[in-house]
This record gives structure tokens, sequence and C-alpha cells, in this order.
């Protein structure tokens, strides 16, 4: 996956609770075996007049005008600005990847479902959790803002907006260097592969009876 540093992103606001994982990536698109091509039906209901399905090309599909994501201001958004326990519902990955195939890097807000928070970042995409007051006061600036930007500093752990106020953020030492390595765990455990290959040579050495085929 991506290494995740800094991102300058325009941001998009979804000012929506409890936006749980088949709004984000509806039940009908898990039947698909890939693990890629979701990001044209994310939050499909909301985005199109009609009912998606699996392969379909959404280019001439009819959209809905006054969803977010369809408006011609928030075309191209990094971020994406949420509210409270976004991600909530059935642990799909697809959700991540949805949001991810979009262009998403980076959500904000108050609170997450707890394993959409623990697969965004196994997936390369930051969550980043900021106080009520901090997300109410970044709804109003985006609303009075076209081209509203944020500056995300992974390693500082810092969000800075335009008027160049500056918000802290937290994040586990484990989960910000697997994204400051671009690291999924596939690559974490490769980056061990001289211990575990040390360990197996061991292991044969002192129970060869546990490995007939290789003794």
């Amino acid at each position: 996956m991506q290494a995740f540093t800094t991102l300058n992103g325009l941001v998009a606001p979804l000012d929506r609770s409890n936006v749980d994982t088949d709004a984000i990536i509806p039940k009908q698109f898990l039947k698909s075996i890939h693990r890629t091509g979701f990001g044209p039906n994310l939050f499909d209901s909301w985005r199109y007049l009609d009912t998606g399905e699996p392969e379909q090309d959404c280019r001439g599909r009819p959209l809905r005008q006054d969803f977010v994501l369809n408006l011609p201001r928030y075309q191209g958004a990094q971020i994406l600005l949420a509210r409270d326990n976004f991600g909530c519902g059935s642990s799909r990955e697809h959700a991540v990847w949805a949001l991810y195939e979009y262009g998403f890097r980076c959500v904000i807000a108050p609170s997450y479902g707890d394993i959409f928070a623990t697969n965004a970042g196994k997936n390369g995409l930051l969550t980043i959790v900021l106080d009520l007051a901090q997300v109410e006061q970044l709804f109003r600036e985006v609303e009075q803002t076209k081209g509203y930007r944020l500056q995300v500093n992974l390693r500082a752990q810092t969000v800075a907006a335009p008027t160049g106020q500056v918000f802290g953020f937290e994040i586990e030492a484990a989960l910000k260097e697997r994204l400051l390595l671009g690291q999924d765990d596939i690559g974490m455990t490769l980056e061990r592969r001289d211990l575990i290959r040390a360990y197996e040579q061991r292991r044969l050495q002192e129970r060869p009876w546990l490995f007939p085929d290789l003794t």
C-alpha cells in the first residue's frame, strides 16, 4: 500500500452521523471476488438515482445532484469530513477499499466504528479523531469556503487549517509506523523474513520428525 506522510487535500463534508458500512458500499457489491473496482460504487445508493450492480459501468448512471460527492466543488477531494460513529455496522473491508479507490486518503470524524478503523489502518486510510467542537468548526469552514483544503502531517500528528489553526491528533505508534512505511500485514511480516527462516531452520534441526518430507 502507499505510504502516508503528508497530505494537502481538498475536503468533502459528509454531514451525517452513524454512516454504516452498508451505506459506504452496499451489500450487492460484496459478491465480487476482486479486491478492486469498488470506487465507482462508493455511497452507491446516495450517489445514484438507480440501483447499482457489480461490474456495472457507472459512467452513464443518473446522479443525485444534491449529494455532496456529486457537487463540482468537491470533485477530487482526498479528505472526507464526517460525523460521529462513521463506519459502524458490519466488518466489511470493502468499505475501506471503496473509499481508498475513490481517492480518499484520510477521514476526519469525532469517532468511528472500531472494526472500520482497524480495517482502515491496515489498508492505508488514515482515520483522524478530533473532538466534536473541532469537527463542527471544520464543517462550518468547509461550507463557507470553496476549495477548502487541510494539511495533514502524520509524522507531526497535526491537521492545519487555511486559517493557520493547527489541531493535534493521537494515533497508536504501531499504526503510525505502518502508515508511514506503507506496509500492510504481509509487508510487515516480510520485514522479518530472516528471523522467520532462522526459526524454521532451527525447528527442522531440533524436531526433524515434524518434517519427514524435508529430511
